[in-house]
């Protein structure tokens, strides 16, 4: 049985409306509080499935990827989002499944197969799934190994994957800190990389690696992070 995953209620064309509506409400505010600075927006197609893959700071990294894009970035996110009480709580749950968040219930231990059939859902009807490969935030600002999730949806779709950095997030929300502060972020993303000439072998774990691999030396040159090859969860645990 997979993770238990919350399909939007709404129609398909309610969260496009209320992602416009977002984006002309917020994006201008964001862009000034923020100072955000976008290079190689053009690299992401127009149409058609694609993979935005970067790294992962801090918690506004996921409202500040959907409202730099110009087609709606979908995502997967905490379940506890969307189910927060008072009205928090709801203005939070309006704006995630707004902005594009899918939120996945990852009780059981079974969040990863979820997240990954969920993302193969979104490419295979022709739209744009974000991942944060690490799979968690980066707990001191260096960017680490990142897990093979990616590699299985690009194999399994054939979709491009444009990687992307966020450069300063965590410097305006250092981990565990509520509210940001006003500064600079810049949004980068790269070249789509495509992995036509690994078709048919996304269960061969050297393929897989080898993919994931190339995906995270792009973002680390578009970040200028320094990498360590370790999973994150296993230096936070440490």
């Amino acid at each position: 049985m997979f993770a238990s995953v919350h399909h939007r209620p709404s129609p398909p064309e309610e969260p496009l409306s209320r992602f416009a509506l977002i984006k002309a409400a917020l994006g201008p505010i964001m862009r000034l509080m923020f100072r955000i600075r976008v290079e190689g927006a053009e690299n992401i197609p127009g149409s058609g499935p694609v993979i935005l893959a970067g790294n992962h700071l801090t918690f506004i990294d996921s409202m500040i990827l959907p409202l730099v894009c110009d087609r709606q970035v979908f995502f997967i996110g905490k379940d506890e989002y969307v189910t927060g009480k008072g009205l928090k709580g709801r203005m939070m749950a309006w704006f995630f499944t707004g902005v594009g968040m899918i939120p996945v219930d990852r009780d059981g231990g079974r969040g990863g197969v979820a997240a990954l059939m969920t993302g193969r859902r979104v490419l295979e009807e022709g739209n744009v799934f974000g991942i944060y490969p690490e799979g968690t935030r980066s707990p001191d600002g260096r960017l680490y190994r990142g897990r093979t999730g990616i590699a299985r949806l690009t194999l399994m779709t054939g979709a491009p994957v444009v990687p992307f950095a966020m450069i300063g997030t965590d410097k305006l929300q250092p981990n565990g800190t509520g509210m940001p502060r006003t500064g600079k972020v810049t949004v980068r993303f790269g070249k789509p990389m495509e992995f036509s000439r690994y078709e048919g072998m996304d269960r061969d774990r050297y393929v897989l690696r080898a993919v994931t691999d190339s995906v995270m030396t792009e973002v680390m040159e578009l970040s200028g992070q320094e990498y360590v090859d370790m999973y994150a969860t296993k230096a936070k645990a440490a």
